[in-house]
């Protein structure tokens, strides 16, 4: 995880969060556009994410719920105003693009795999998100209709020539998703944290939920191909994740669904 070092006018911050901040170490770790993202060297570590207003909502409830079921970090702070702040505890190690853990793929790809089926099989009886099917579909669908889908995904991603053939897979299977299992809802080398090799983990939960296990099946290939340069781990995490909960019609419909994001 990039952290450069920066200085953070803490003053500027909810009051709560000055004696975190005032004289410590802070680097910028951030890796997206959409949100800035600090790291407080004190105390074992911290995380400060500022974004737009309302749009930390999500991962702030998912992160709480996972931390609840020891699956994530511990949330010290929501603030929403003229912008959305979230602070967490560190969550310990790095995540799965750190050199060690690609410099061994067999091992690390049997690591997420078996933790994807870990999380799979958690009792969700308690998720504040409860049908992230629904609002999956209604995504897909809304972002069709108004022609969002980036075509550098075709075909090499995804495996569609074009958005209408992805459209015409979606529409046709997307009645048989299910919503029976927790996601991560974005299961991704970079967000899934790993301490010595042990499992520590998961970030960035804003997309979780109960849904179909095969959304996190796809990225979770999707990002050893892209992450690991080569799909040579594509059957393997497959088959450490056990093939009798895997359908591969059902994985090609999550495919044709993320082309239109």
């Amino acid at each position: 995880m990039k952290r450069t070092p920066t200085v953070l006018d803490y003053t500027t911050l909810p009051e709560e969060l000055h004696s975190f901040l005032r004289g410590a170490r802070i680097f910028d770790s951030s890796c997206s556009p959409e949100a800035r993202v600090y790291f407080i060297d004190r105390d074992g570590g911290y995380y400060l994410k500022r974004a737009k207003s309302g749009t930390l909502s999500r991962e702030a409830m998912m992160t709480e719920y996972f931390h609840k079921k020891g699956l994530s970090a511990e949330v010290l702070g929501y603030y929403t105003g003229d912008e959305d702040i979230l602070f967490t505890r560190r969550v310990p190690g790095e995540d799965c693009t750190y050199g060690a853990y690609l410099d061994e793929p067999k091992r690390l790809c049997d690591t997420i795999a078996e933790r994807l089926r870990a999380l799979h099989e958690t009792d969700f009886a308690d998720c504040p998100a409860p049908d992230r099917t629904a609002e999956y579909i209604r995504l897909a669908t809304e972002n069709y209709k108004t022609g969002n889908y980036d075509t550098s995904h075709f075909p090499d991603s995804f495996g569609y020539r074009s958005a209408e053939e992805a459209w015409r897979v979606f529409s046709d299977g997307m009645s048989t998703l299910k919503c029976d299992t927790l996601l991560h809802g974005d299961f991704c080398l970079p967000n899934i944290m790993l301490d010595g090799w042990r499992f520590s983990g998961f970030i960035d939960l804003d997309h979780g939920g109960v849904g179909d296990r095969h959304v996190d099946l796809f990225w979770g290939t999707w990002s050893l191909t892209f992450n690991l340069k080569t799909a040579a781990y594509e059957e393997r995490f497959l088959d450490a994740y056990g093939r009798d909960a895997v359908d591969t019609d059902l994985l090609r419909i999550v495919a044709a669904a993320e082309v239109f994001g």
